[in-house]
């Protein structure tokens, strides 16, 4: 079988390499054998092939993919809350996922609810990453204002529909004034385009009232004028680097008005969060996907023959919805 690998840094697209990997073993005690049938790519997949993911450039080769739904093959000895044929989420702190079939210890996954498979493929990392976002920095009140940045990504349609289901407001900065009106459409209160200005701009959408929480995913300049825009006391939470620039801030924001930059990243609270912990947070983001209640756009679905393109897709400027694999097609 094939699987995705890179042996040097650059670009996605030029880099991916679709190399001949033996079959896994049939599971041992504790394990499952699983068959990945959806992985979704992410903005960290396409910086970990460029060596800027994480504190360190992993070392090369790496195999690539991390986020995916498998299907369960073959439990192993010992094995009794899984069966073949449930879904479950595969490796999702490891990675190595961009290939048809892999073998992963059981405890770590539990059965997912029967839903579209494109949106459980993009259970793992987007949604626990907006909602911990939401409750863990800040406490809000019903009718608060949260403001984010790329307000058109996978996390920011997830805090969209999140904020909207617990009676917070968003106001959600883009880039394009295209995409104001697809996010209006999926719940957001206010959507504003990005620019020197913003400040005033988010005041306008907001009726005046000044956010407590920012959601940031692009660092640089795009921090300091998000906390232009927020309240005294407010907090900044940056968890993305879309514009390859470290965070930004005002000196008065900070000393005299008090911001807050805190950094989020999800494997970390792997790290610390306990295993009821995990599969309680999932189960609940996998019955928000089961009854509707969170929905993210796909643009296109690859095969994993087609890496190369699906990487490059992935990339573009502009895109309307996320871009998937299909390992096992």
């Amino acid at each position: 079988m094939k699987a995705v690998r890179f042996s040097t840094f650059g670009p996605a697209h030029e880099v991916a390499e679709l190399v001949d990997v033996a079959e896994p073993d049939a599971p041992g005690p504790g394990e499952v054998l699983l068959e990945i049938e959806r992985s979704s790519i992410n903005p960290a997949d396409l910086l970990q092939f460029e060596g800027r993911y994480g504190a360190v450039p992993p070392k090369l080769p790496v195999w690539a993919g991390g986020e995916a739904v498998a299907r369960v093959l073959q439990t192993g000895e010992g094995v009794t809350h899984l069966k073949p044929g449930d879904r479950v989420l595969a490796l999702l702190a490891a990675r190595g996922n961009w290939r048809p079939r892999t073998k992963a210890p059981a405890a770590r996954r539990f059965a997912l609810p029967e839903a579209d498979l494109d949106q459980l493929a993009m259970l793992g990392v987007n949604p626990p990453t907006a909602w911990l976002m939401l409750h863990d920095f800040v406490t809000l009140a019903p009718g608060d204002w949260v403001m984010q940045n790329a307000g058109n990504s996978g996390v920011g349609q997830a805090v969209i529909q999140f904020s909207k289901r617990l009676g917070w407001k968003t106001v959600s900065v883009v880039r394009r004034d295209e995409q104001v009106a697809p996010l209006k459409a999926l719940g957001a209160d206010a959507v504003v385009v990005d620019g020197p200005d913003l400040a005033a701009r988010v005041a306008a959408a907001t009726g005046g009232v000044k956010p407590r929480l920012g959601i940031d995913a692009v660092a640089g300049d795009a921090t300091r004028r998000m906390a232009n825009a927020l309240a005294d006391g407010g907090t900044v939470v940056n968890y993305g680097l879309l514009s390859g620039r470290p965070c930004e801030m005002d000196a008065p924001d900070t000393v005299f008005r008090d911001l807050s930059l805190r950094g989020f990243w999800l494997a970390k609270w792997f790290a610390t969060a306990s295993l009821e912990q995990q599969h309680a947070l999932y189960r609940r983001l996998g019955a928000a996907i089961a009854d509707g209640t969170l929905r993210v756009e796909v643009e296109q679905v690859y095969p994993l023959a087609q890496v190369k393109d699906a990487l490059a897709h992935a990339a573009r400027p502009g895109r309307s919805g996320k871009v998937l694999l299909a390992p096992s097609a």
